[in-house]
């Protein structure tokens, strides 16, 4: 029988250098998409599929994201006394339970590999998921929760993967599969990161969520660096597949990547759209700019 996947970890420690000077002050998590910030999503995402516990891997100037998954007591009561209960509801409704959230700080940017075993205490000897902050998937049901289905099928380790063009592999985790990858889930065999043009085993890339057992921090604790002298999180999951199963789950959703500025701006669009207020608004102006800039591109 598979042990539940009860617990996340969250990787929160980069210091966002793309999106300077914005995020000189604030944390790249916290940027928001519409209205909250891009950590929240991925929280949502977490909790709906059935984590219990979520542990933040932070670093220098991350203090903002504890405190928005605390309470703010000076801004509630200030609701309070304004009668703003649909503020106060929602407030409520984001906040995780007392005891469901935990902060370990990584003191050296030594890489992913490193940041997970920074979790390694709290998340014990037990399976558990990783979330990489900087996507959001947009599906129902979410990314994780479809790979929970997997794992209590198939147990083991599962990694969510999607296809790229042949010609941007190089940018990615590339995974080598055992099977069809046509399928919707089948076994992986191994994995590249960042493999020279035309040398990848497949146009599958690792896409920010993993299922994964507890061995693989007795593997990161011995990890040598790798690509970019870091630790990778990629080497010690090929060591580990000598031991255990890998499946990939092939993601069926929309996929941001909200740590490139167009992956963060299209975020914005799409879920500014879903909401029907915004979209009578934003809709029209949308198509009075891009109309402009092909009236533009014809002149040019």
């Amino acid at each position: 029988m598979t042990k539940p996947i009860r617990k996340a970890v969250l990787p929160v420690a980069g210091l966002g250098t793309r999106f300077l000077p914005a995020t000189k002050a604030v944390p790249k998590e916290m940027l928001t998409i519409v209205d909250r910030p891009i950590v929240q999503y991925v929280v949502e995402e977490a909790k709906a599929a059935g984590i219990e516990h979520i542990v933040f891997v932070t670093g220098r100037n991350k203090q903002v994201i504890e405190d928005h998954f605390d309470r703010a007591y000076e801004l509630e009561d200030t609701l309070q006394s304004r009668n703003k209960k649909t503020a106060l509801d929602l407030l409520d409704k984001l906040r995780p339970v007392a005891g469901a959230t935990s902060f370990t700080r990584q003191q050296d940017p030594l890489g992913l590999g490193h940041a997970i075993w920074c979790a390694r205490d709290i998340i014990g000897r037990e399976p558990f998921a990783i979330l990489l902050p900087d996507m959001i998937m947009k599906s129902n049901p979410g990314c994780l929760s479809q790979m929970v289905d997997v794992y209590n099928q198939k147990g083991g380790n599962v990694i969510s993967v999607e296809a790229v063009p042949e010609d941007q592999t190089h940018n990615y985790g590339i995974v080598e599969i055992d099977g069809d990858q046509n399928d919707l889930t089948f076994g992986i065999k191994g994995m590249v990161e960042k493999p020279a043009q035309g040398t990848a085993p497949s146009n599958l890339y690792i896409n920010g969520r993993y299922i994964l057992q507890p061995e693989i921090f007795d593997l990161l604790e011995n990890q040598e660096t790798g690509a970019g002298g870091e630790i990778q999180l990629t080497d010690a999951m090929l060591t580990l597949m000598g031991k255990q199963t890998f499946t990939g789950l092939r993601f069926t959703g929309q996929t941001y990547d909200c740590g490139s500025k167009a992956g963060f701006l299209s975020a914005n669009i799409a879920y500014a759209l879903e909401d029907p207020e915004l979209s009578r608004e934003l809709l029209p102006l949308l198509r009075e700019m891009i109309g402009e800039k092909g009236l533009m591109a014809a002149a040019e």
